[in-house]
């Protein structure tokens, strides 16, 4: 008998593996002292993680996100806001280079908000934030989570020619519900981003994320995971979905931790090199560990030279 995990499971209070503890230490306020005198935005803030306490206050890291903090799309999981964006600030790639440099980060994350106001999505900018933390921290990797960018292959090249050690691209959800949740986005768009971004870049490492919890099945999970897979994904992660405010969609059920790991070892199965799969798993989630397992699997060079 097939294992249905797509049942509501009586959503009301959050259970006690959602509950987080706060870390307001000397490691978080100073990060986000330099997000404030950098005049930085960060995803941790703008999508209300879970996870700001411990990663801003255990391992000194955070998200950056760049081109504003305004969105030209309304998806109905997302806090950030929505409306018409501001100029583009030229001198945010150095602002930002320069906090990286500061923070003595070994990986930095750099998302951005949906620019569909631009001809090029961002992309400019977001090579130009690649580079510029290359040349100031380079002892730094870098991860791009990006907006699908129209699936423009110019806008990806751009990209890609900056050379991030890890591209992600958010599938989000599973096909039959991107239409209710995604606004002005495609299932079959996103999967083309990556799969374009693999073409251009085939030794680099592509990642994608879903958010559980939104009244998926079992077998569409499975589905998306082989079709991250055909485009050549080779991390993922799978976390619950929580309402970040009432305006937002609301939460179908809550996954028991247990159904994470019988998920992850799914997605092993199918080939992903690594899958970090929990309730509170966000897109770049320990992703500095994630580079470096992705690494010492994929390129064993790397693990010789370091031992």
């Amino acid at each position: 008998m097939k294992h249905d995990i797509s049942a509501k499971s009586g959503v009301g209070r959050k259970p006690e593996w959602l509950k987080v503890q706060l870390n307001t230490n000397n490691n978080y306020k100073y990060i986000k002292g330099l997000v404030r005198d950098g005049r930085l935005n960060t995803v941790c803030e703008e999508a209300r993680c879970p996870n700001i306490h411990e990663c801003w206050g255990e391992h000194r890291t955070a998200t950056f996100m760049i081109l504003g903090d305004i969105c030209t799309r309304r998806c109905r999981f997302c806090s950030v806001k929505t409306g018409v964006p501001g100029a583009v600030d030229t001198g945010e790639p150095e602002r930002l280079a320069t906090s990286v440099a500061a923070m003595e980060l070994r990986h930095v994350v750099i998302t951005m908000v949906n620019r569909d106001d631009l001809t090029d999505g961002g992309a400019e900018i977001l090579a130009e934030t690649i580079e510029a933390v290359h040349e100031r921290a380079p002892e730094c990797s870098v991860e791009v989570l990006a907006s699908d960018l129209m699936a423009d292959r110019q806008s990806i090249a751009r990209v890609t020619d900056a050379r991030p050690e890890v591209m992600s691209h958010n599938i989000e959800t599973v096909k039959r519900l991107t239409p209710r949740i995604r606004s002005r986005s495609t299932y079959e768009r996103s999967l083309e981003f990556l799969r374009i971004a693999k073409e251009l870049d085939p030794d680099g490492s592509t990642k994608s994320s879903m958010m559980l919890g939104l009244g998926e099945a079992e077998d569409e999970i499975l589905e998306t995971m082989d079709d991250l897979r055909s485009v050549g994904v080779s991390v993922l992660n799978l976390g619950q979905y929580l309402q970040p405010a009432r305006t937002n969609v609301a939460v179908e059920r809550y996954y028991e931790p247990k159904e994470f790991a019988r998920l992850r070892e799914q997605a092993l199965r199918r080939g992903f090199s690594h899958c970090e799969a929990g309730p509170l798993v966000r897109s770049s989630y320990h992703a500095g560990e994630q580079y470096e397992h992705y690494r010492r699997r994929i390129h064993p060079l790397y693990a010789e030279a370091e031992d």
